[in-house]
């Protein structure tokens, strides 16, 4: 069954996304690109093939010939977004975070619920990532024993804003960690404590987390937003028997002047383009058959994210440990996922 696809937002994840769903999505067609910028959406439209633009976002979401949505525009539309989608009965594919306000995560779930049928798949996409599809493999199978600790470095050159926060680095860049790091665990959080070093500029330094599990075991979490020698994300599973960890993707080695180097990526684009087409392809699946793809995150990932966001910027701010405190999960989102809508 062939599924038109429009996507909303035509900046830098939004091209990407068009590009993946005409060019890597077989049965899919990218129907529109929609943006404010009328211009700018008519280029990412021309560029890939798409059949129409438009600039109202709500209203592409109801068009007859639309019959599933990527939401990529900025993050305060996320979820007004989202519920819009749940309305109109179409499946969306939600960029992160689905809101940085846990209690606005709470009222799209509570959407979801009210329609009787999963909607939202949220772009938590290095779940698709070959390297942590490995790591969450090799704890299954039992080759590392009982988990102990999970290790993770999430470090860009620089920050994308002049006025990014060690607050910004929690809300905007950790989520990814907070999510793959549970997902690969199986478990929730219950504590978290922040902490910051000092650098010798102006610019924001690292946070540097460490989290407690549910099931006693520690995650640490590492942002550095002005690491300045390149997007580098990496992560360690210590188990009792071993451990596995993320090598950095480098497809050349150069050899010359009795040095040995490789290179690092300017952002995530290169780095994770793999785990954004396996994404797009589980989400075009799901607009298929209705069925949630087995490892996709959902409204309730998305809710636990923000919920540890808002609770490591407390610790941060506070310099003290914080309890994670989350409300009990809806029965509606404990069915296992890959069974059914």
């Amino acid at each position: 069954m062939s599924i038109r696809i429009a996507v909303i937002g035509a900046g830098l994840m939004g091209a990407d996304h068009a590009k993946i769903v005409a060019e890597d999505i077989p049965g899919a067609t990218l129907q529109v690109i929609c943006d404010m910028d009328a211009a700018r959406a008519k280029s990412i439209a021309d560029a890939c093939g798409a059949k129409d633009t438009d600039s109202d976002p709500e209203g592409v979401i109801t068009r007859a010939d639309v019959d599933a949505v990527i939401v990529a525009s900025p993050d305060f539309t996320h979820a007004p977004l989202s519920k819009a989608c749940i309305a109109a009965g179409k499946r969306v594919m939600c960029e992160k975070p689905l809101s940085q306000s846990s209690a606005e995560c709470l009222e799209v779930m509570e959407a979801e619920q009210a329609a009787g049928a999963r909607h939202v798949m949220l772009g938590f996409m290095r779940r698709y990532d070959q390297s942590y599809v490995e790591m969450r493999a090799a704890l299954a199978k039992g080759d590392l024993g009982r988990a102990l600790m999970m290790h993770n470095f999430h470090r860009n050159v620089e920050t994308p804003a002049a006025d990014f926060t060690g607050a910004m680095a929690i809300t905007n860049s950790a989520p990814h960690e907070f999510d793959v790091a549970r997902h690969v665990l199986g478990t929730e959080y219950t504590s978290i404590t922040a902490h910051q070093p000092r650098r010798s500029d102006d610019r924001v330094a690292p946070v540097v987390m460490v989290l407690e599990t549910t099931d006693g075991q520690l995650v640490t979490i590492e942002i550095n937003n002005n690491a300045a020698y390149g997007y580098d994300v990496r992560a360690e599973l210590v188990g009792e028997d071993g451990s596995i960890a993320i090598n950095n993707v480098a497809y050349t080695r150069t050899d010359s002047r009795l040095s040995s180097s490789t290179r690092y990526d300017a952002d995530w684009r290169g780095r994770y383009h793999e785990a954004y087409v396996r994404q797009n392809r589980a989400f075009a699946a799901f607009v298929q058959t209705g069925h949630f793809p087995a490892i996709a995150s959902d409204c309730w990932d998305g809710y636990c994210a923000a919920v540890v966001a808002e609770t490591g910027v407390t610790a941060l701010r506070s310099g003290m440990k914080q309890t994670v405190e989350m409300i009990a999960q809806p029965a509606f989102y404990a069915t296992p996922k890959g069974i059914g809508a």
